[in-house]
Parts: structure tokens; C-alpha cells; sequence
């Protein structure tokens, strides 16, 4: 690694990347990622579609670029989860986790949601595919029973649904998070229980 220098001309090349993702993502949320150009994108960031350029060549690489930093904390946790026992302890907290990554990512999700058949074109449908079988492979116990699959899997869905299905529901962000998490546990206890695991 260099000096201090390099590391600022990194973080501040970091931070132009940044608000071109957000805005983009902005975009693509207000008029749908189809309808919007690269050109836009520059427009609304006050650069030129050059300086766009040099970091990003096409809006599929900035789609990508924002799903691989949302979901960061995802492949962490996947990785950390892949080291513990599989103990009821450790599905709760990979619940948990996931529930607060989620919040962090939401209006990637929320994206994503409004945007499925663009998303399943693009490389982020096979990336987002590929995390939520990671994580249901820690989730579900080798020797689970299909009821018991089933829960597991259900438990992400609980998660996923309840960031659209409950947006109009009036009532706190952090209650409504809670709430869901708390049936989403349910389900992972459920299915331990079920797999043999008092």
C-alpha cells in the first residue's frame, strides 16, 4: 500500500462512486432502471457523462456495483455463519443479522421488488439468488425434514415480504422490523425443534 496520499485519492475516488450509486438508485426507483440513461444520472449529479464514465461504463455495472456494497453484509454473514455449529443460538442470530442487513439495504430491495423482471436479466437475479441459498443452507439442518425446510425457507420470505407487504401498514419502521423478526424466529425455532434439535 502507498502513503496517506493514495489512500485519500481512494476514499475520495470512494465517494464519487458512492453518490453516483445513490443517485442512480434514486433514479432507478423514481422512473424504473429502463427508463433511465446514463446521461440523467450525470444530470442529476452535476458531472459530466465523462467523469460518469471513468468509473461506471454501463448502468448494469452500477446496478451491480450498489447490489455487491448492499449486500456486503449478507456474504458476511453467510461466511460467518458457514463457521458456526448449527445450534439453534447461531440460526436466531443469522435471523437477527440478516433482519438489520436488510434494513440497510431496503431501497435496493424495495429495487428489486418493483423491478423483477430487469433484475432477473441481470447478473444481480443470479448474484441475489446465489446469497439467499447460502443462507438457506445454514439455515436448514442437513437431515431436516421438508416441513422443516420449508420453514426455514419461509422464515427468509417472512423477512423479505415484510419490508413491501407492510410499507402502507402504519406503524413504526423499527416496530414493524421487530414484529417480523419475531415470527421469522418463531419459524427457525420451529424447525429446529422439528429437526431433532430440542
Amino acid at each position: 500500500m502507498g502513503g496517506t496520499m493514495d489512500g485519500t485519492r481512494q476514499r475520495r475516488r470512494g465517494n464519487t462512486r458512492q453518490r453516483i450509486q445513490d443517485v442512480a438508485l434514486e433514479l432507478f426507483a423514481e422512473q424504473g432502471y429502463e427508463k433511465t440513461s446514463l446521461r440523467e444520472i450525470a444530470e442529476r449529479l452535476d458531472v459530466t457523462k465523462a467523469a460518469l464514465y471513468y468509473h461506471f461504463k454501463t448502468k448494469e455495472e452500477i446496478l451491480v456495483g450498489i447490489f455487491e456494497d448492499l449486500s456486503r453484509p449478507l456474504e458476511d454473514l453467510i461466511e460467518w455463519g458457514r463457521r458456526q455449529p448449527h445450534s439453534l443460538e447461531t440460526k436466531q442470530e443469522i435471523i437477527r443479522r440478516y433482519s438489520e442487513a436488510l434494513m440497510g439495504a431496503a431501497p435496493l430491495f424495495r429495487f428489486m421488488q418493483e423491478n423483477q423482471a430487469t433484475v432477473r436479466e441481470l447478473r444481480i437475479g443470479e448474484m441475489f439468488k446465489t446469497r439467499m441459498l447460502g443462507l438457506r443452507d445454514i439455515l436448514i439442518d442437513p437431515d431436516a425434514d421438508l416441513v422443516d425446510q420449508v420453514r426455514c425457507v419461509s422464515a427468509l420470505f417472512t423477512m423479505h415480504a415484510g419490508m413491501h407487504v407492510l410499507q402502507d401498514v402504519e406503524s413504526d419502521p423499527e416496530e414493524k422490523r421487530k414484529a417480523v423478526l419475531e415470527v421469522a424466529t418463531d419459524l427457525i425455532t420451529q424447525a429446529h425443534r422439528g429437526g431433532g434439535g430440542a
